[in-house]
């Protein structure tokens, strides 16, 4: 399965649109996208409109090629458009920037951990036993 990160730009007057257009995403779209193979995606927005995506797709390429055959992909993709900068007369979905993924955390772990690692909380972890929870006293300025 692929993993792909991509970047936007959502024109900072049009923010509040493109949240409030994503709070409910039209179902037949949601059906296209997961039927076409665009798996556990996620789309997060930063304040000043930089946009990342992030899906799984056994091809990233097919999953595009599968959202162009869509009628719901063409009506979705001409009324987003307007809400991108630099997009340079493409779609949304055919204009944004690729990521280079340059660390996964499972590709690098060892194969087996250490027995004595596996189940383990982190080494920050602290053993508590149970008790009362400690209380403290709220710190009032001298002279209240």
């Amino acid at each position: 399965m692929q993993r792909v990160c991509f970047q936007l730009q959502v024109r900072p007057d049009r923010i509040d649109e493109y949240r409030r257009r994503h709070a409910a995403v039209w179902p037949e779209m949601c059906r296209a996208l997961h039927e076409t193979g665009w798996h556990n995606y996620s789309l997060f927005l930063r304040e000043d409109g930089l946009l990342i995506g992030y899906l799984e797709t056994p091809d990233l390429a097919a999953a595009q090629a599968g959202m162009a055959a869509t009628e719901v992909n063409a009506r979705w993709q001409a009324e987003m458009g307007e809400l991108f900068v630099d997009l340079e007369g493409l779609a949304p979905d055919e204009g944004f920037l690729v990521l280079e993924e340059v660390f996964h955390l499972e590709d690098q772990l060892p194969d087996q951990l250490p027995d004595q690692l596996q189940g383990q909380p982190p080494a920050t972890a602290t053993a508590r036993t149970p008790g009362p929870t400690p209380t403290t006293t709220p710190h009032t300025p001298e002279g209240s």
